[in-house]
């Protein structure tokens, strides 16, 4: 039985490689868009329906417009580099929920909603530009196909442990060592390493489409304030630290100007 799953999830690992297209890297992705994007739709609209969506203000018309640029920008950047027909099962849709949550999101896809708690961080149209780069990256890098896939692996290694080890009380040693171990060891670097990725992807399209990408390390500045010094280790977190964060984006906003000059773009909001 062990064995079984050994050669299983070998299996199914070497299988669901796909590769993605902002990095070159063979990602682990067992869900394909045909399975995971009718079910995040789903979720999406029941939860339009069930939270209240700002529509017909300036802000509302700001974030469609905002949402529009950079997955037009990010468009060009695949065909322009082999990857035509990438978006095609993609179905963009951008909502602005009152609520005072500082946050934003977007499910596989391209289902997208902005909290009005984010506005007064993001400040200004190319505020918004900043994290609608970051949450489109999400979407175009399949990051929440890969959370779930590496969420099953994570399980698969729990299912083996337990099958493999008879006695009971070295099987809840495993138990615990292991749920900590893959969680802090595994799982929340996995995560870690998918927000860094999508603030690198994100700012590069954002200055595609015409946004200053100087401004993503003053946003974070921002949200570095309004958290108050409020946060748990980055080792412990699903997302890189405020400083992190700003360190990086401050490096790569040269390159991802550079970048946006192959479109033409030289000039930004």
């Amino acid at each position: 039985m062990k064995k079984l799953i050994l050669t299983a999830t070998v299996f199914l690992i070497v299988a669901a490689c796909k590769t993605n297209p902002f990095t070159g890297k063979s990602t682990l992705n067992f869900y394909p868009n045909s399975q995971i994007f009718p079910m995040a739709f789903a979720q999406y609209d029941s939860f339009l329906t069930e939270n209240k969506v700002v529509t017909g203000t300036s802000e509302a018309q700001m974030i469609t417009k905002v949402g529009q640029r950079i997955a037009s920008a990010a468009e060009r950047w695949l065909d322009a580099n082999g990857y035509p027909g990438y978006l095609k099962e993609y179905k963009w849709e951008y909502n602005l929920v009152n609520d005072e949550t500082v946050n934003a999101w977007c499910m596989p896809g391209g289902k997208i909603v902005f909290y009005t708690g984010i506005l007064p961080i993001t400040q200004t149209e190319t505020g918004v530009a900043v994290v609608m780069g970051h949450e489109v990256a999400h979407a175009l890098a399949d990051h929440g196909a890969q959370r779930m896939s590496a969420g099953m692996v994570q399980q698969i290694g729990a299912v083996a442990g337990n099958v493999a080890i008879k006695d009971p009380e070295k099987r809840n040693m495993f138990n615990q060592a292991y749920g900590l171990g893959s969680t802090v060891g595994v799982m929340l670097p996995f995560s870690r390493s998918h927000e860094t990725e999508a603030d690198r992807i994100g700012l590069q399209i954002m200055a595609i489409a015409g946004y200053n990408p100087d401004e993503a390390a003053e946003l974070w500045k921002r949200m570095k304030a309004n958290a108050g010094g409020e946060a748990p280790p980055e080792f412990m977190s699903t997302h890189p630290s405020n400083d992190t964060r700003i360190s990086n984006l401050t490096a790569w906003a040269p390159a991802a100007k550079q970048e946006a000059a192959k479109y033409g773009v030289t000039s930004f909001k």
